[in-house]
C-alpha cells in the first residue's frame, strides 16, 4: 500500500517505538492519529509531525471507538493501524511473598493484548467498508509483540503471555480478513533503545548489549519503524510474525 496520502492511527506514538513509528508515517506523507494514555506526549509527537494527538486507552472500548471516530473526523477512515501500545512487568509466579497477584496479571494482558484486539477489530470495521486503493489494499494492520512471546525469561509469564497472545492472533486475523482486502502483520522486536531502557546505567545496557549477536547494540526505533514501512509497502506480506532482534535469543534470566 502506498502510505502517501492515507490516514492513519498509531496506538502507544508518545514514546519509543510508537513515536518513531509515527513519525516515519508522517515523512512518507501519512495523516497520522497519535493515540496514548499520556496526552501531553501525543499531543507534542502530532505537533512535531503536523498529525492530531487523541488520549486513548486501548484496552477501554469507548476509549477506542472514540480516537477512531476523532481520526476519521479529521483524517478520513483510517487505512493503515499499528499497535504500538504495551506495558511491562517483572513478576515470578510463586515469589517470596507467595503467588503473584492476580490483578497484575490481568493488568498487562488487558492493555497489551486485550487493547490490541480492540483496536483491530474497530479499525478493521470501518476499514471493511473501503474501496481497496490503488494497490488492492483496503488496510493494513501491523501489531507489536516481543521475542519473550518465544523466548519469555523468568519473570516474564505475564508479558510473554500477552505477546503471545498477539502473534497467535495474526495468523487467524489475517484469513479472516483477506475477504475485505486488509492484511494483518506482527513485529516482534528484541532489545531496544527505547525510554525505559534508557534510564538505566550505561554498563547496564552495554551488558545488555552483548548479548546480542550482531550488531552488538540496542536496537533503535527507527530501525523497528523502517520495518513497519515495508510491512506497510510490500504487498504480499500477509499473516507473518517478523523478529527483529540481532538474532538474540533470551536466557531463562
Amino acid at each position: 500500500m502506498q502510505i502517501s496520502g492515507q490516514s492513519a492511527l498509531v496506538t502507544g506514538g508518545a514514546s519509543g517505538l510508537g513515536a518513531a513509528v509515527a513519525k516515519m508515517l508522517s515523512e512518507a506523507g501519512a495523516k497520522v492519529g497519535v493515540l496514548d494514555r499520556d496526552e501531553t506526549g501525543a499531543a507534542q509527537v502530532a505537533k512535531e509531525i503536523g498529525g492530531i494527538g487523541i488520549y486513548c486507552d486501548v484496552s477501554a472500548e469507548a476509549d477506542a471507538q472514540n480516537a477512531i471516530d476523532q481520526a476519521t473526523n479529521v483524517h478520513g477512515v483510517p487505512r493503515i493501524l499499528v499497535n504500538c501500545a504495551g506495558i511491562g512487568t517483572a513478576s515470578r509466579v510463586v515469589g517470596r511473598e507467595g503467588p503473584m497477584p492476580l490483578q497484575d496479571f490481568q493488568r498487562v494482558i488487558n492493555v497489551n493484548l486485550i487493547g490490541s484486539f480492540n483496536m483491530i477489530r474497530l479499525a478493521a470495521s470501518t476499514m471493511s467498508s473501503l474501496e481497496p486503493s490503488a494497490s488492492g489494499d483496503t488496510g493494513v494492520i501491523i501489531s507489536t509483540a516481543s521475542v519473550a512471546a518465544f523466548d519469555g525469561q523468568i519473570g516474564q509469564v505475564a508479558y510473554a503471555a500477552s505477546k503471545g497472545g498477539i502473534v497467535s492472533m495474526t495468523l487467524p486475523l489475517a484469513r479472516e480478513f483477506a475477504r475485505f482486502g486488509i492484511r494483518v502483520m506482527t513485529l516482534a522486536p528484541g532489545i531496544f533503545e527505547t525510554p525505559l531502557l534508557s534510564e538505566l546505567p550505561e554498563d547496564v545496557q552495554k551488558e545488555i548489549a552483548q548479548s546480542i549477536p550482531f550488531p552488538q547494540r540496542l536496537g533503535e526505533p527507527q530501525e523497528f519503524a523502517a520495518l513497519t514501512k515495508s510491512c506497510i509497502e510490500n504487498g504480499y506480506l500477509n499473516g507473518e510474525v517478523i523478529r527483529i532482534d540481532g538474532g538474540v535469543r533470551l536466557q531463562p534470566k
